[in-house]
């Protein structure tokens, strides 16, 4: 037995060490082995067994046996078809007619998923084994036998082989072990902490409460607060929001910080997180706040982690990874309300992060400095875009809700600032924009100059109702009741409901009277 024991062990040898495989399970006689190698769909799962065979039947029946577990394996693995090499080592052959069980593969009857191609290493069948497993591996596979093995050359074999996979094993799992998520949960607490405050202070969805402690408005970056790069990271709006965002950072940050060790998640989390509010700043007008693009950039680390260590990431979470980011970018960009543009800067931010940092205990200094450069090249070229003049042009609705903000503070002289900036900016400004300039001015006792503008919205949109209501209350200041009987009359037809504006006309006709 000596010969057939060398041969099992050697063939595990070889896909061990040299092809990469990995123990599915090794039974306790120690004469039964599984073997994987995940990262590679076309390389199939291998069956060695060290057994005589002295019927066909019987090696029939295992063959079936071999596919039912494969198919288990197949279903597990969520593969659409699964190849096995089932490896027979046998002192002789069966000693009835068992070729044809050998010629073609066996296929699992249900569904016909699941391949088992049989190979026998027999006394005088080597060469015959050999250069079917050649042609499966699509590698020349083969080595010497004699029949003089000594228990100590076996017993070194094995455990040469064992070792080798035992520290294949060890490896593999210290790279999921370079820290403790120290930060990850730290971030977790300093974000339900600032939800509290905020909703103690006004309410998480309150806009007047989210720019107040730092939520991504583009007005007052642009007036110099450039730590609002920083601060939306932490906030949240709203419940659901701070409870979907937890349980992501949860789980991705986790890993991130297992992989990476605590000081580079650290930096690939914060940097992922303020790309992630550049790119908002750029690309949408709208208040925004939340850890999104940091948890998008841990997505983009775990992405960069699988660029440099393909084979390690497609076998643990390189497939449920990508699944459900595909299923997250899916939902960014076909959700309303949902800031796409901060989650793709976030994913691109984590990724070039990863490089500049790369891994633990490892070091390649030209590729990080390029991503370095990479980094550098994005922040001063968003940001030179983010501040330019053709950027600010178009962030209407920005510079609407700033000044709303200022009104409601009573800060009428800054609101009016505001406006007048963004009408002398825009090429066409909206009815929107004249309307509130002319109720600043009306604050601001500008009665003519709040007519001017009180037209011009009109002329934009010929059913602003609130715009004809507030003419007639600067006709009222002027003395002019019969125009602001026009304009108050105008009101109530385009909204018949509001009992403010058929209460001025009654006013305003019981003056006249």
């Amino acid at each position: 037995m000596n010969k057939e024991e060398f041969i099992f062990w050697r063939l595990a040898h070889f896909f061990i060490t040299e092809q990469g495989y990995r123990i599915i399970q090794l039974f306790d006689n120690q004469k039964e082995l599984w073997l994987e190698k995940l990262e590679n769909k076309n390389a199939p799962i291998v069956r060695l067994y060290n057994q005589d065979l002295n019927w066909s039947n019987s090696m029939q029946r295992d063959i079936e046996f071999t596919a039912a577990n494969g198919e288990n394996i197949r279903k597990q693995l969520r593969r659409g078809d699964l190849i096995m090499a089932n490896i027979y080592i046998s002192s002789y052959p069966p000693v009835d007619e068992y070729e044809y069980r050998l010629e073609k593969p066996y296929f699992y009857p249900e569904g016909n998923k699941t391949s088992i191609v049989s190979i026998l290493f027999a006394n005088e069948n080597y060469e015959t084994g050999f250069q079917t497993l050649s042609r499966l591996l699509e590698k020349q596979v083969f080595f010497d036998i004699n029949d003089s093995y000594t228990e100590e050359t076996i017993q070194a074999l094995k455990k040469s082989t064992l070792e080798s996979a035992l520290n294949q094993a060890e490896a593999e799992k210290a790279v999921f072990e370079n820290g403790r998520p120290l930060f990850t949960y730290l971030f977790m607490i300093v974000q339900v902490l600032v939800f509290f405050w905020l909703e103690m202070h006004g309410g998480s969805t309150n806009n007047s409460t989210l720019i107040k402690y730092g939520a991504k408005f583009n007005p007052l970056i642009y007036e110099g607060q450039w730590w609002r790069f920083i601060t939306p990271i932490f906030l949240h709006i709203g419940f659901l929001h701070l409870a979907m965002n937890t349980l992501a950072l949860y789980y991705l940050g986790v890993a991130v910080e297992r992989l990476y060790g605590n000081l580079r998640f650290l930096f690939i989390y914060l940097f992922a997180g303020i790309v992630g509010v550049i790119a908002s700043f750029i690309f949408s007008p709208n208040l925004s706040a939340g850890a999104s693009g940091a948890i998008y950039g841990c997505f983009g680390a775990l992405l960069y982690f699988g660029m440099i260590q393909p084979k390690l990431f497609f076998r643990t979470i390189g497939l449920n990874l990508i699944v459900v980011l595909g299923i997250n970018l899916v939902f960014s960009f076909t959700a309303s309300g949902i800031d796409s543009a901060g989650h793709l800067g976030g994913l691109v931010g984590g990724f070039l992060a990863a490089g500049v940092v790369y891994l633990p205990k490892q070091k390649k200094v030209f590729l990080q400095a390029v991503f370095f450069l990479l980094a550098a090249a994005l922040i001063w070229g968003s940001l030179s875009y983010g501040y330019s003049s053709g950027a600010r042009t178009r962030d209407e609705s920005s510079s609407l809700a700033l000044a709303q903000e200022y009104i409601k503070q009573d800060n009428y002289d800054q609101a009016y600032q505001v406006l007048r900036e963004t009408e002398k900016k825009l090429k066409s400004p909206s009815a929107n924009v004249y309307f509130l300039l002319s109720y600043t001015e009306i604050k601001k006792g500008m009665l003519s100059e709040a007519k001017i503008h009180l037209d011009k919205a009109i002329q934009l949109y010929p059913d602003f109702e609130e715009a004809y209501y507030n003419l007639a209350l600067i006709n009222i200041e002027e003395g002019d009741f019969k125009e602001a009987k026009v304009n108050a009359e105008k009101a109530v037809k385009i909204n018949p409901n509001r009992k403010d504006y058929s209460d001025l006309v009654q006013k305003i006709n019981q003056h006249l009277q």
